[in-house]
């Protein structure tokens, strides 16, 4: 098994969905915790009291990482807190899917922008300044990424800058020993818009199952497990590549 005890991961976006998995799952590795949330605060909580039953290490810093002065402060506070950081996963991020080009309103487009695009770049930069040496720096991405999806032109375009920013990040750090890689989940239960927007008796969910391993979709443990992996010692040689974490779902 996974040992991660001392090491410590910054997970943003992790209060629910894939992020929480994530934090979840190093937690229970031994990583010290830093959960990060937006604006909610009793999600940010309940993370934080979930993983402080596996880790008595964890801390929940609240910041928006489309504002670079919260970022700055976000891994500041981490590193007060635990004097370094040995993974950072880039998680954070708004789906926006259903909503054709010609219907999308200023106000969407510069949210998207700001968060998926901007955000991710703000805290990859950010990773790769405080990271330790021989650190690990994940991005989440999406399986959108992999061909033109009707109404979510702009969720997909937003997304892509961070996979191509960690791709050259990986060779721009590799003389630290640092490893920047990005996952790439398909459709993912009680993530995203499948926590809020469709319901589960939605005939969406096994459109999506189709084609996979098992008769169902994803969940935040499958992509965890990919994480998982990437932390560890077995992933050292893996940098600047995409895992696709879908089941067979063909792309």
């Amino acid at each position: 098994m996974t040992d991660l005890t001392g090491k410590t991961a910054l997970i943003t976006g992790s209060a629910r969905g894939i992020g929480k998995a994530i934090a979840l799952r190093y937690a229970m590795l031994g990583a010290n915790i830093v959960i990060n949330y937006s604006s909610n605060t009793a999600n940010g909580e309940q993370a934080l009291k979930e993983v402080r039953e596996h880790t008595g290490q964890a801390i929940a810093v609240q910041a928006d990482i489309s504002k670079a002065a919260d970022v700055d402060r976000l891994f500041a506070e981490a590193i007060e807190r635990f004097g370094s950081l040995d993974i950072v996963v880039a998680n954070a991020g708004l789906e926006l899917l259903g909503t054709p080009i010609t219907d999308l309103s200023d106000e969407q487009i510069d949210r998207m922008v700001n968060v998926n695009a901007r955000g991710t770049l703000l805290t990859l930069q950010r990773a790769a300044k405080n990271i330790a040496d021989n650190g690990r720096i994940i991005y989440i991405a999406s399986t959108a990424l992999e061909g033109p999806f009707p109404g979510a032109g702009l969720y997909t375009a937003t997304k892509a800058p961070g996979r191509f920013f960690a791709e050259v990040l990986a060779r721009e750090t590799a003389e630290r020993g640092i490893t920047v890689n990005t996952i790439q989940p398909g459709p993912i239960d009680e993530a995203g818009v499948f926590i809020d927007s469709i319901p589960s008796d939605s005939p969406f969910r096994g459109l999506q199952a189709a084609g996979r391993i098992a008769d169902r979709i994803g969940t935040p443990d499958d992509v965890a497990d990919a994480t998982e992996y990437l932390a560890s010692d077995l992933a050292a040689w893996v940098s600047g590549t995409t895992i696709n974490v879908t089941g067979g779902l063909p792309q």
